[in-house]
């Protein structure tokens, strides 16, 4: 289950920052949750709570931002949200995608001209904003 790996890679990146800052503890963790990765965030809550366990993260303040997804097509230029499609994709779409996102592009066309070629603005991947820690410093 990718929830459960991608949740191991933030708390290795977590504690790795912590121990280059010499933290005695983590306090708080801010993590932002990009729309396109439709990760199952009970899954990825409940794999993050039970790694952080016998660490210095234990018992720190874990907090969720998601940013919502906007692709812009490259051919006439039109902004859209992901979740103005998502719900018309079917069941095998939204699982690849949901999987491997990267495959997007095999299931979204632009609504205005059909277009495949478009970017996403925001709201792929995960990343750490922010982590506040005890002690520290060198």
């Amino acid at each position: 289950m990718h929830e459960w790996a991608l949740a191991e890679a933030v708390l290795t990146t977590v504690l790795d920052i912590a121990a280059k800052e010499n933290a005695e503890k983590v306090l708080e963790i801010n993590i932002v949750m990009g729309e396109l990765q439709q990760i199952d965030m009970e899954t990825f809550k409940f794999a993050l709570e039970n790694l952080v366990k016998g660490t210095i993260a234990e018992n720190a303040r874990i907090v969720f931002e998601t940013e919502k997804a906007v692709l812009k097509c490259n051919v006439c230029g039109y902004e859209w949200s992901f979740g103005e499609i998502i719900e018309k994709l079917d069941e095998e779409a939204r699982e690849a995608i949901h999987f491997i996102p990267e495959v997007f592009h095999a299931y979204i066309a632009c609504p205005v001209c059909g277009s495949r070629d478009f970017d996403v603005i925001r709201g792929r991947g995960v990343y750490i904003k922010s982590i506040k820690v005890l002690g520290g410093g060198k």
